[in-house]
């Protein structure tokens, strides 16, 4: 799935690449992408159509785009990539269509596809007026943004005091910070030197602050890289990202450690693949 650093990848290029794009037709290709009118893909259309994509923010590991009709509000596009979505953005609104695209935003000889092979993806239109938690539930349940000043060694040790599962799991908790998945969970604890099955509450303010600031250097290295493309994820170009050429320990195991030469581990915590090296994260550093 597409983390804090692939979906800001996919922000930015909207941003600067689709600029003020005028949708003049919306088709919808597979229902069930469609969240939001609720079993209305008309409806979703209408909203839509005849609308400009501003200025584009991202929440966690959602997308939403202000929509704007003749000069006024009309209310959000809200995007959650999942698994396998992506977007491309194409010169020319007769591009042969690719397998799985799912939503075509077409206009003035342009066009801005979602294409998602696994279909798990979603949009939701929110209407002018309306918060955006409101239609996209998911939103409330998010924790800060790791790039927040809030989002610090106190913070995690008040918001992780009493809790025994692993700090890896609680990475992965989109309520204890929004954006963090597999890859740079293990990546942050690498860099921080904590294994990832230690409990959260044995580490230490400044074992977590350390984890905090190593989180967010990997992250934003990461967006500077362009993402980390395993399996699906791509640019509106069709680019892979290069981060995961350099990845620590994700998805290398058995390989050498790039610091010390000991085999990287792999270990399911919580249902999720973890990898670590049993030199550099050792309990009690």
């Amino acid at each position: 799935m597409p983390e804090l650093p692939e979906v800001e990848v996919v922000r930015r290029a909207l941003q600067h690449g689709v600029g003020r794009f005028l949708i003049r037709h919306v088709e919808v290709r597979l229902e069930r992408t469609v969240a939001s009118p609720v079993g209305d893909c008309a409806a979703f259309a209408a909203a839509l159509t005849e609308c400009r994509l501003t200025s584009w923010r991202r929440r966690g590991k959602y997308l939403l785009s202000q929509l704007v009709r003749q000069g006024r509000p009309a209310g959000r596009l809200g995007v959650h990539l999942r698994m396998t979505g992506r977007f491309r953005w194409l010169n020319g609104e007769d591009s042969p269509l690719c397998p799985h695209t799912r939503v075509r935003f077409l206009g003035d000889g342009k066009e801005l596809r979602f294409v998602d092979t696994r279909s798990f993806g979603r949009m939701w239109w929110v209407p002018p007026g309306t918060a955006a938690s409101q239609v996209i539930t998911g939103l409330q349940r998010l924790g800060p943004e790791p790039f927040a000043a809030a989002f610090d060694g106190a913070y995690l040790e008040k918001r992780l005091r009493g809790s025994r599962r692993p700090i890896k799991t609680a990475l992965l908790d989109q309520s204890v910070v929004a954006g963090v998945g597999n890859i740079y969970a293990d990546e942050c604890l690498f860099l921080a030197g904590i294994p990832p099955h230690v409990a959260s509450n044995s580490l230490s303010q400044g074992q977590l602050h350390r984890l905090c600031g190593q989180l967010v250097r990997v992250l934003a290295r990461s967006i500077q890289q362009g993402g980390t493309s395993f399996r699906d994820f791509r640019d509106l170009q069709g680019v892979n990202g290069n981060y995961g050429q350099q990845a620590w320990v994700y998805g290398r195991p058995d390989a050498p450690c790039r610091r010390c030469g000991a085999p990287i581990q792999r270990q399911v915590l919580g249902g999720r693949s973890s990898h670590w090296c049993p030199h550099c994260q050792q309990e009690g550093r």
